[in-house]
């Protein structure tokens, strides 16, 4: 039998400024999301230093006393408080990393790494390898390298300032001349893989335009996407909606290609739904660039669920960032429903009820249940399909009986409300778009 091999834990530490403009539960919920960030980079917090101040330190970012207070920690040289997170074992621990609630400048970051002794990340850096590892397609791996080196090109001429004479002047074969330093050639070769990615996204962009136009033309597909900060359940409820198996984990960007399924039960019109990556508090601007095309399901939807977690105390700057990231692609003139989940995750029944009630009260038109609720995962998908047949059409057509190999396609694309016949043939009342139904008309009277 074959051992399983148990993964050696990784520890890091969370280090965050805060500043005046920053209240306190912002600050907190901000501290929050950093360490389920690390959690699903498979970090395990060992404990948070947090110092005020008006204003970050241009040095290292952290004042000097609080850079010395970790750097004991970090060497094992502090005595255990009351402070850490989890229970210590008789060794102690090896820091690997210290995360910084932050984007700091590339200087910066070399100045703590040095004085505190460890690796140190930024929030931008720890969003990046998270979608480094997670992302699947071709797609998703392009953005991601894209703004990986939009990244890391500052931070090279950092490195080569530590590298001494290694990334000074060289010249000959492989350079453009004499004199061009190992740094400069470096930084050319970013900024050309750069173009490369950037012209092989436009061409998938136009692919998956293309596919999804001569998609919709032929099958006259309604599309609803939904969106909403990570961790928010988008994923669930797809599977819920869609009857699908559909990657769910308790972690953020636990899903970052967009994943299509049919809704089910299928209706009239047959209704598509997408699964897209979630939005996140200070989300760097060129992340939120290179992910766009990842975003487009959200432009090209006819219906945006916009999923919000009901559990969540700070779901107010959930909606906040979402509404932000949505306005920035373009996407928030696209009608939204407003879906807070995860309400069985509030307390008890009576506690469930106050918060729902709260909820609608500020909320009018919103959605409120749980994913895990199939009465309510049944209420949602009813309120999807009439939506889409808002618009929908009701007539009559009649199907004579040396017709009857239409039938099919009239209940795939109709909804039959009743259905009768006499010597002549079948007559439906049927309700459908007006596209789908002057086509059935237009095959119809081929046939006379």
């Amino acid at each position: 039998m074959q051992k399983e091999v148990k993964e050696k834990p990784r520890y890091a530490i969370v280090a965050a400024v805060q500043v005046p403009s920053v209240s306190d539960i912002e600050f907190e919920a901000s501290l929050n999301e950093l360490r389920e960030l690390a959690k699903t980079l498979g970090y395990e917090v060992v404990r948070t230093f947090v110092q005020k101040r008006s204003g970050f330190d241009m040095t290292a970012y952290l004042g000097a006393g609080k850079r010395q207070e970790i750097r004991d920690f970090v060497n094992n040289e502090s005595e255990l408080d009351e402070f850490v997170e989890i229970d210590a074992s008789p060794d102690r621990w090896n820091i690997d990393t210290l995360l910084v609630d932050h984007e700091i400048s590339p200087s910066q970051a070399r100045n703590l790494e040095i004085e505190v002794g460890c690796m140190v990340m930024d929030r931008t850096m720890v969003i990046l390898e998270i979608f480094h590892r997670n992302a699947r397609s071709r797609a998703a791996r392009a953005q991601v390298e894209i703004a990986r080196l939009g990244y890391m090109a500052p931070r090279m001429r950092e490195a080569a300032k530590l590298a001494g004479p290694q990334g000074r002047q060289r010249s000959g074969e492989g350079g453009r001349g004499a004199g061009e330093s190992q740094t400069e050639l470096d930084r050319r070769k970013i900024r050309d893989r750069i173009a490369e990615l950037q012209r092989e996204i436009v061409a998938m962009d136009a692919e998956r335009k293309t596919q999804r136009a001569r998609r919709q033309e032929r099958q006259g597909l309604a599309t609803v996407a939904l969106v909403g900060y990570t961790n928010a359940g988008k994923s669930t409820l797809t599977r819920a909606l869609t009857g699908s198996e559909v990657l769910v984990a308790n972690k953020l960007f636990a899903t970052l290609d967009t994943t299509v399924r049919a809704l089910y039960p299928e209706s009239v019109p047959r209704i598509l739904v997408s699964d897209t990556v979630g939005f996140i508090k200070n989300l760097p601007h060129g992340l939120v660039a290179s992910f766009k095309s990842t975003l487009d399901e959200a432009l090209d939807a006819s219906l945006l669920l916009h999923v919000i977690d009901a559990s969540d105390p700070g779901f107010v700057r959930q909606l906040e960032v979402t509404d932000e990231v949505l306005e920035e692609i373009g996407a928030d003139v696209v009608p939204r429903i407003r879906i807070f989940n995860k309400i069985d995750h509030v307390g008890d029944a009576t506690a469930q009820a106050e918060h729902e009630a709260a909820l609608r009260t500020k909320y009018p038109d919103c959605v409120v249940m749980s994913a895990r609720r199939p009465d309510d995962v049944a209420k949602l998908h009813q309120t999807i399909v009439t939506f889409f047949q808002q618009d929908l059409v009701e007539t009559e057509l009649f199907l004579p009986w040396s017709a009857q190999q239409l039938r099919g396609k009239i209940y795939a694309d109709c909804q039959v409300l009743e259905e009768h016949s006499d010597s002549d043939g079948a007559f439906f009342h049927v309700r459908g778009e007006q596209d789908a139904i002057n086509n059935l008309r237009n095959q119809l009277a081929m046939m006379h």
